[in-house]
């Protein structure tokens, strides 16, 4: 079995590396679907397996000057209070739950399908709003924005492991048209580390961590996520966005059915 979370922790990561996005969207369900994890330490472990790959790339953007830290800080001042907020609400009501699995299985469903939104729709609503700038917001407004788009993450991160990537990205392209796309990256992936590693610690203190199992993740998910990577150039931008958000929509299927 290890190995076969090895290879699944390449795959996942050749995908990330590919296209950018599908790290939580994928490895969560995968771990629920495929291996039979139960959803809270699926959620757990992918967390912890999230803010190790995210540090690593924050490194790498940090390096390349795309992180504008002003609003990492804005999206956190939202994000980890809420993340803070959400693993308390899960030590109230019972993580481990078989009721409040099922909830933690149907959050996951839900933000699949709101990854592969993203995913569609992302280029007409920066369209359409690059067409109307008069409703792009402003100022105080925008600060506002922020914050509660982070608050709104971190509450979706903590409890299905889900959103860091693709809905954030989108959320930052629509509050932020006008940000180049390699610091909508940066920045989607810096303020996503704070946030993923207090979530996971949050789910640590649950006892929702598989240690052994993220090791093994992790194994083959840092080759996978260089050469996809270095193969990224060479294969058309649409053709994997469309693979995936038609892998994507068929998890969450049947995650709900």
């Amino acid at each position: 079995m290890t190995l076969t979370y090895i290879v699944s922790g390449f795959a996942v990561g050749a995908l990330v590396g590919l296209t950018g996005v599908g790290g939580g969207s994928l490895m969560t369900p995968l771990l629920t679907l495929l291996f039979g994890v139960s959803p809270t330490v699926a959620v757990g472990t992918d967390l912890a397996f999230a803010s190790i790959t995210k540090a690593a790339g924050t490194f790498t953007h940090r390096l390349r000057g795309t992180v504008d830290w002003q609003v990492v800080r804005l999206l956190c001042f939202g994000a980890v209070p809420a993340a803070i907020v959400a693993t308390l609400g899960l030590k109230h009501f019972g993580a481990l739950d078989k009721e409040i699995s099922q909830i933690i299985r149907y959050s996951i469903a839900g933000s699949v399908f709101l990854t592969v939104i993203a995913l569609l729709f992302k280029a007409r609503m920066l369209a359409w709003l690059n067409a109307h700038p008069e409703k792009q917001l402003q100022g105080k407004q925008l600060t506002a924005a922020t914050i509660i788009a982070g608050a709104l993450l971190g509450t979706l991160v903590t409890i299905s492991s889900i959103g860091a990537g693709a809905i954030g990205a989108t959320l930052l392209v629509m509050l932020y048209p006008r940000m180049p796309s390699a610091q909508i990256a940066g920045t989607d992936i810096a303020y996503a580390v704070p946030l993923t590693a207090i979530a996971a610690f949050g789910h640590w203190w649950l006892g929702s961590i598989h240690w052994d199992l993220l090791g093994s993740l992790l194994l083959g998910s840092l080759p996978g996520i260089t050469l996809g990577s270095m193969a990224a150039r060479a294969v058309p931008e649409k053709f994997l966005r469309g693979l995936l958000a038609t892998t994507l929509t068929i998890v969450a299927a049947k995650l709900v059915l």
